[in-house]
């Protein structure tokens, strides 16, 4: 279990309590708020961690993003059934998935091969008591949907069922805010303003209509409709690409662009190890 609210938020430690239901429940969060963090990963430097407490459980706080949490929690347990994300203090409906800190943790499950489920409620809330019945339908739905590789869930703050949606996507009216700093200098705030109604059946239409959300999400971005129409329309070099080029890269090739990507991962030696109390 992971979060971007960071590990003493209340939300992490009622789904930590409910989940414990189901199984064993290990917790890597972050050490401070990452609220809309996104996907961002630590390359230039180190990671550490030390061991906290939820409850009952043993917890381990790490000074890096959601994504991070996630793939330090993956290297130390290699046997992970599903990673739960949340549960958020504000809800991550329709284009609030770009920047989720919350989504992040469960993508960076799903890109490592194990489930993830994103997991948010209503900002504010603070006492998780009324939600726990409805954690547990939850968790008891996914937990047994083992095909569903991707899963963000959002709960309403007076829930009446659980629905099937697709995400809400809407046009914004994005604005940035001047103001000014106590001791000078300017700062400015971006604010959006959504400028369409959502639909039935997207994710913020259920919340607005008090139902809990269950979202399939996917990773391949590819518009495969647009794929393929401009590809019958505008051919480029597919062909000759096809025909002279190995259906899979040899290991040479990958690392040769392996190197020229926007962040080049920093080798870690494979095994895994059980982490210590205390241990940075």
């Amino acid at each position: 279990m992971s979060n971007d609210d960071g590990i003493y938020s209340p939300g992490i430690a009622a789904l930590a309590e409910v989940a414990s239901e189901f199984g064993t429940v290990r917790v890597v969060a972050p050490d401070v708020q990452q609220s809309s963090m996104g996907h961002a990963i630590t390359a230039t430097r180190p990671l550490s961690y030390r061991a906290t407490h939820i409850g009952t459980l043993t917890a381990y706080r790490v000074n890096g993003t959601p994504a991070d949490c996630v793939a330090l929690g993956v290297y130390h347990w290699g046997k992970v059934d599903v990673v739960l994300s949340g549960i958020n203090l504000g809800l991550n409906l329709g284009n609030s998935i770009w920047h989720s800190g919350t989504l992040a943790a469960a993508k960076q499950a799903a890109l490592l091969g194990v489930r993830g489920v994103a997991l948010s409620g209503p900002a504010g809330l603070e006492n998780f008591e009324n939600s726990k019945p409805w954690i547990r339908r939850v968790l008891d739905i996914l937990l047994h949907e083992t095909t569903l590789p991707l899963v963000n869930v959002n709960f309403p703050r007076e829930p009446r069922g659980v629905v099937w949606t697709r995400v809400s996507v809407r046009r914004y009216d994005g604005q940035i805010v001047p103001t000014k700093h106590p001791l000078g200098g300017d700062l400015f705030w971006f604010t959006v303003t959504p400028i369409e109604g959502a639909e039935t059946g997207t994710d913020r239409w259920a919340a607005e209509q008090g139902w809990i959300s269950l979202t399939p999400l996917r990773l391949d971005l590819t518009d495969e409709g647009q794929l393929r129409a401009v590809s019958a329309d505008h051919p480029l070099d597919e062909t000759l690409a096809t025909a002279v080029s190995p259906h899979r890269s040899s290991n040479e090739a990958a690392e040769s662009v392996h190197g020229d990507e926007a962040t080049a991962s920093i080798p870690v030696q494979p095994g895994h190890s059980e982490p210590s109390p205390g241990r940075e």
